[in-house]
């Protein structure tokens, strides 16, 4: 679900832009039609575009994965084998994705995992074997880009219906959709420790 904080990222101060060594996506909302606390993978529905962005990032080499706040679990709402259950659905949907983390706490645990805290995007990048300054994250909301930046990665927002106005606003160059975030991502220059594929599939 898409769960927020009343925060507005602060656009992070731009270097060379090159091509990241990892990807990570907040799942719902991004990868997939948010439905609040689900428990059902039979209601796991993909956004469009979202299965081939993920295609694209794999056959260019780069590693991925999936960071997402699930509260519904500290509400008492779901259990982890329910958002697991979830992600495995999602997983065949639109994956496969190299590494799933969750943050499974209230909102007022104050835990260090909870977007928009860099706990899940440093935590993902560790076990990619990456840098978290390698890494973009992208997502719908101000707490995706904010933990990226918090965590040290770049964070595009695609803004959605959920997104706030502000939110949007705050961002120097948002992407219209998931698709369109990762071609973008792709026209840049690889940079040296991360080679580009090439023949279209996996480096």
């Amino acid at each position: 679900m898409t769960e927020r904080r009343d925060e507005t990222a602060e656009p992070r101060v731009p270097g060379p832009a090159v091509r990241p060594a990892a990807v990570l996506f907040d799942r719902d909302g991004t990868l997939v039609h948010d439905v609040p606390y689900n428990a059902d993978p039979r209601r796991v529905r993909a956004i469009p575009g979202a299965a081939e962005a993920v295609r694209l990032v794999r056959e260019a080499g780069l590693r991925t994965g999936v960071v997402s706040n699930q509260s519904g679990i500290g509400r008492g709402l779901l259990t982890h084998e329910d958002v697991r259950r979830v992600n495995a659905r999602v997983d065949e949907t639109v994956g496969p994705f190299d590494v799933w983390l969750y943050c499974p706490h209230h909102p007022d645990s104050g835990c260090h995992c909870r977007k928009p805290r860099p706990g899940l995007v440093s935590e993902a990048a560790r076990l990619l074997g990456v840098r978290p300054a390698d890494c973009v994250v992208i997502g719908d909301i101000a707490a995706d880009v904010l933990a990226a930046r918090a965590a040290g990665a770049e964070g595009i927002l695609v803004p959605t219906a959920a997104t706030l106005p502000r939110e949007t606003a705050a961002e120097a160059e948002p992407a219209p959709d998931i698709l369109s975030a990762v071609r973008r991502l792709l026209t840049r220059p690889c940079r040296d420790s991360v080679p580009c594929a090439t023949d279209g599939g996996p480096a």
